[in-house]
């Protein structure tokens, strides 16, 4: 999966995040990233859930593209609720990505550790 598509499926998935933290989220590192790696690979039920996030964040950018906000709600909010049963180290990642430049040394950097996630759903 390409980092901008695990950014923004990440955004989206954090906006109930986002919403209930009381403060400023930390910014992510690489070693947040290779936790959760470790921790969703580690299980197989986080590992299945981390998989359909997957799917739906396709579902997603295919849906944007042809500009359908309602089933990018629809999605989205399927995504929110997956989302939650990855565990907070999963949540504080989403929110210490925020505003992170994909583009940047630790986005490359984070994106290619969340890589193993992806490898692990048969991409």
């Amino acid at each position: 999966m390409k980092l901008k598509f695990i950014v923004a499926a990440f955004v989206i998935a954090a906006v109930p995040v986002c919403a209930q933290a009381q403060k400023p989220a930390a910014k992510a590192t690489n070693a947040d990233a290779q936790k959760v790696v470790k921790l969703i690979s580690a299980d197989k039920a986080k590992t299945q859930t981390y998989c359909a996030m997957n799917k739906l964040g396709e579902e997603i950018d295919q849906a944007d593209q042809k500009k359908d906000a309602k089933k990018v709600n629809e999605l989205s909010k399927k995504m929110d609720d997956l989302s939650q049963k990855l565990g907070p180290e999963y949540a504080a990642l989403v929110d210490g990505m925020q505003g992170l430049d994909p583009n940047s040394k630790l986005g490359q950097e984070i994106g290619a550790t969340l890589d193993a996630l992806d490898k692990l759903c048969g991409k």
